[in-house]
């Protein structure tokens, strides 16, 4: 029996062919999949990771795609989505599930009068995909909120509490075990008053919105920012004591120092106003975008002598390209 079939066999799971992953990223770029899977029961998600190995086929999970680059020829393979989206707040604890969207568990955690996770307004994708990479704003991370996720690990259900995530600027274990999948997360906040929250929410909305519009094809900064003590001491040295803040530089500093703004390759722009934003026009490609990728950073390590690592993941390149 085809994988297809064997698939569409197993309740709560839904299963497409030849879909096309660009209406799955926020790039608006990607060829197809032989088969799209997903689902919000944990059950039916092991059941189709067990199928999917079983039969030897390339698998790849994803969320939401707002920090993704799919290639143009797409992905010849499964790709597999969890989408539990369940959001459950009790005293000053949220559990919420990976498929819910991260402004989702933002708006909870206000109405709720919590306050700790109010500066993540805005910042698109899903909460499975912010505890993976450990996603932040202004300052604070996550992870500082994170008391447990439960995981697929490629066998069954686990669960581990913050110190096992390992979490790091923009990092987790989770990234670097590629076949554990996030299927929840609970979160300890502090009472907070919902007005307040609300009001600086609101404020770093707009913020937000200007510097990169909801309906700009992009994926927010596409370069980690620095942290300053581990920059060779050449490089420090040139780094202005204004730019530093909370350890960290931007990586629009140095990007901005070799002409960032406003280059552009085919559909494919660094936008004028900021040089670690690129977005798609309307008309790019994701080989445009890898293009841009690699163009600026040769131009640092050219001239700063280090390399810069991506916040995207990369899927459908094979070896060509590595997820960070």
């Amino acid at each position: 029996m085809p994988l297809s079939a064997r698939l569409r066999s197993i309740p709560n799971l839904i299963v497409l062919e030849n879909v096309p992953l660009a209406v799955y990223t926020r790039f608006g770029l990607g060829g197809p999949a032989d088969l799209l899977v997903e689902t919000s029961d944990e059950a039916a998600f092991g059941e189709a990771w067990r199928q999917i190995h079983d039969a030897r086929v390339p698998v790849e999970v994803i969320g939401g795609g707002s920090n993704l680059i799919v290639s143009d020829e797409g992905f010849r393979g499964v790709i597999l989505r969890f989408v539990g989206d369940t959001i459950h707040v009790a005293d000053n604890v949220i559990t919420a599930g990976a498929g819910a969207t991260l402004q989702a568990l933002v708006d909870a955690s206000i109405d709720a009068g919590l306050g700790g996770i109010h500066t993540m307004t805005r910042i698109p994708g899903l909460v499975g995909a912010a505890v993976y990479g450990n996603a932040g704003a202004y300052g604070h991370s996550i992870h500082e909120w994170v008391t447990e996720v439960r995981f697929h690990d490629g066998s069954g259900v686990r669960s581990f509490a913050n110190a096992d995530c390992e979490f790091r600027y923009r990092e987790s274990v989770f990234k670097r075990h590629k076949n554990w999948t996030i299927l929840s997360t609970r979160l300890a906040l502090q009472p907070a008053d919902a007005v307040d929250l609300r009001r600086k929410a609101t404020e770093i909305q707009a913020i937000r919105d200007e510097k990169y519009p909801p309906t700009m094809k992009c994926a927010g900064s596409i370069f980690k920012n620095l942290l300053f003590d581990q920059l060779p001491p050449a490089v420090q040295a040139h780094v202005p004591p204004s730019k530093v803040r909370e350890g960290k530089v931007p990586s629009a500093h140095f990007l901005e120092a070799v002409g960032a703004k406003g280059f552009a390759i085919g559909g494919i722009r660094n936008a004028d106003y900021h040089a670690n934003l690129i977005y798609n026009t309307g008309t790019g490609t994701a080989a445009e975008v890898c293009q841009m990728v690699d163009e600026l950073k040769r131009r640092v390590v050219e001239r700063f002598g280090f390399e810069l690592q991506e916040e995207v993941q990369y899927i459908g390149f094979g070896d060509s390209r590595r997820s960070y």
